[in-house]
């Protein structure tokens, strides 16, 4: 099923992600009364990207300033993956994606820390770091994104890692990725490897071999992308993917499913597979298989195939330690719930209505929750994949609600329109 147009036209006149993609006046709505400048104790949040700076903001808006909120995030600056694909084809520059942490101090009063968290310790309620000092909390909210398995990859050291570049956390790797791929000579071969599910935004590697096929075409029409991907098939969006790549791209563009990547030869620049197979690239951009983020593992919440993290869908919390609630990829994700940025924006909301009401002395309701994934294809035009979320009281995870969310007929340069509207719209409600 497709989403309404006039949906998305909403989204383009500016009534933003939190009216018109999340979902968020489905909230308990004791939640947007709450507080009412009572103190109601203070909240630490870990990690500052889509899940926990969305967190400490409406923590602040619907406890009415009664919660106060600490925000730590070693990094000065958000940095978006979604949209960081653009940056890799030209599409984009990189400073576009870069956005300040100054409206949740100034508009919300939020204390952010730019510190590395080194300990948490559950039992005294006190985060440590590595230069800001501790703070104690009456709730935690563990937000750390994903960390790689570099070990399941034979021969991806610390050098390897300098040469070989995942660029799957948008920052330094993204700008130096995009440098490869300009210094590529017309005719050579880039290899793109994808790791077997889950890993963080499921479509996110077919865009970006759209995008780099785009720049190919149009830039060095004599080169070649071999898509090394350790899955069955195609994992989001695979028949719109597949029509853009043989209609657009024919030629240029090799797809290898099942082909699983267990090592690399940075000096030779060729991966081999778990059944002896080798490929060579020129440029390649390895994505080694993912887990939560290490301070999930260093505080003992990983208790899911020893990778992710267990959680209560209804307030977030984790079921291996009280009191701490952990969002976004480093969770185990439910039925057909992505690791998306925009899925993260959704649990840091659940998350913070949850903390409100046990704060105030209520209990937590399940919230509904909603999924976009926008994927460019080229320059201008995309494809999309949404979907909502209801919690099963029965099953005790959110399901997905029947007849809900579907994909793009086709790309269109009407979606193209939205994607970057929904980048521009998401930015502004976690970081405004």
């Amino acid at each position: 099923m497709n989403q309404p147009n006039n949906h998305r036209r909403r989204l383009l006149q500016g009534i933003g992600v939190s009216a018109a993609l999340t979902g968020t006046t489905l909230l308990p709505g004791a939640a947007w009364a709450a507080g009412k400048g009572r103190k109601l104790g203070r909240v630490v949040v870990i990690g500052g990207g889509f899940g926990g700076a969305t967190a400490a903001k409406y923590l602040r808006k619907w406890s009415n300033g009664g919660i106060e909120v600490v925000l730590i995030e070693r990094n000065k600056e958000f940095i978006s993956c979604p949209t960081s694909n653009e940056v890799l084809s030209g599409n984009r520059e990189f400073a576009s994606i870069v956005h300040s942490y100054a409206g949740l101090k100034k508009n919300w009063g939020i204390k952010v820390v730019h510190a590395s968290v080194t300990a948490i310790d559950p039992e005294k309620r006190r985060v440590k770091t590595d230069g800001a000092g501790e703070f104690a909390y009456d709730r935690l909210v563990v937000s750390p994104g994903v960390d790689f398995q570099f070990g399941a990859i034979a021969g991806y050291d610390e050098a390897a890692q300098k040469k070989i570049l995942h660029a799957w956390k948008a920052g330094a790797q993204t700008v130096a990725l995009r440098q490869q791929l300009v210094d590529l000579p017309d005719g050579g071969v880039y290899v793109q490897t994808i790791p077997k599910a889950p890993y963080r935004c499921p479509p996110g590697p077919y865009e970006r071999v759209s995008q780099i096929a785009h720049y190919f075409k149009t830039q060095k029409p004599k080169s070649k992308i071999i898509v090394l991907d350790a899955n069955e098939q195609i994992i989001s969006k695979g028949k719109l993917f597949k029509g853009v790549w043989d209609d657009d791209y024919a030629g240029l563009i090799e797809y290898r499913p099942n082909w699983n990547v267990t090592e690399i030869d940075a000096a030779t620049k060729i991966v081999t597979n778990e059944i002896g197979d080798k490929e060579r690239g020129d440029v390649i951009n390895l994505v080694p298989p993912q887990q939560a983020g290490k301070i999930a593992h260093d505080a003992g919440l990983v208790n899911a195939n020893n990778r992710w993290v267990n959680i209560d869908w209804i307030t977030l919390e984790s079921t291996a330690v009280k009191n701490i609630h952990v969002l976004g990829d480093a969770t185990l994700s439910a039925p057909l719930m992505p690791k998306s940025g925009h899925m993260a924006n959704q649990h840091g909301k659940a998350a913070a209505a949850a903390i409100v009401e046990i704060l105030s002395g209520r209990v937590a309701q399940p919230t509904l929750m909603a999924n976009t994934c926008y994927s460019l294809v080229d320059n201008r035009r995309a494809i999309h994949v949404d979907s909502v979320h209801r919690y099963d009281a029965e099953k005790k995870v959110p399901l997905v609600v029947a007849g809900s969310g579907g994909v793009s007929a086709a790309p269109s340069v009407e979606e193209g329109l939205f994607t970057r509207a929904w980048a521009n719209n998401i930015w502004a409600d976690i970081l405004t």
